[in-house]
């Protein structure tokens, strides 16, 4: 597991938005590998999102592009549509999640083992994870819930907590010491995020904008110290 390594670095990003293509670049210059989380049904269509004051283009990434510019990176359930599984009866919440895996699977021609829970707020419980680990081939899903530590075991495999959002405030001090860090324990660095925020620039919370995010990406790679991986790499 992780080559090794003590330490592992993973990122999960949702929405399969436009702004993702910029993203993977930025990812790939640095060595990093992400999981991004996708609507299939949703794919190549328009439209704006409010963020922090702004209105930011929320256009979907084609299925063209789907199958062609993510290649590298781990591709996994969002679900068809970005319900709020939590309000879904059995069969529907079976049906998005699933249906979902097999038109991704198709269009990228990978196996689809992960997902992240779409919605903000409280968008997953017991019931559903419970559903989609006896109903579904989902093999883990991530929730958004921060835990602001780097440990490894969190919850379950499908209720799984990442460390923080890419916009929190103290994101800096934990990529700090995640990098200083230099015990024998495992520790995991799981940031996640929406591509499309980082065009907010100075309005988000704690100023991160395109160029931040590269700063970010460059102080994190090229370590000899750490395993990079997809979300299934790391927690599988």
């Amino acid at each position: 597991m992780w080559q090794g390594k003590k330490k592992a670095l993973t990122f999960s990003f949702d929405d399969g938005v436009k702004q993702d293509l910029r993203l993977i670049k930025i990812l790939n210059k640095y060595g990093l590998k992400a999981t991004f989380n996708i609507n299939s049904a949703l794919l190549g269509k328009k439209g704006t999102v409010p963020h922090f004051g702004q209105t930011l283009c929320h256009d979907k990434v084609t299925e063209e592009e789907l199958s062609t510019q993510y290649i590298g990176h781990e591709i996994a359930v969002h679900t068809l549509t970005h319900p709020f599984l939590t309000t879904l009866d059995e069969e529907e919440i079976v049906y998005q999640v699933e249906e979902d895996r097999k038109r991704l699977q198709e269009i990228v021609g990978r196996e689809i083992v992960g997902m992240a829970y779409p919605g903000g707020g409280v968008n997953h419980d017991e019931r559903v994870a419970k559903i989609i680990s006896r109903r579904t081939k989902i093999k883990y899903a991530r929730t958004i819930i921060s835990t602001d530590t780097l440990s490894v075991g969190r919850e379950d495999a499908y209720r799984y907590h990442p460390t923080c959002h890419i916009l929190q405030d103290n994101l800096w001090q934990i990529v700090d010491e995640f990098l200083s860090y230099d015990g024998a324990e495992k520790k995991l660095l799981y940031l996640w995020g929406h591509a499309y925020e980082l065009d907010a620039g100075e309005a988000n919370p704690n100023g991160l904008d395109w160029a931040k995010f590269e700063m970010l990406c460059k102080k994190l790679s090229f370590r000899a110290d750490i395993f990079y991986g997809m979300n299934a790499e790391i927690l599988l």
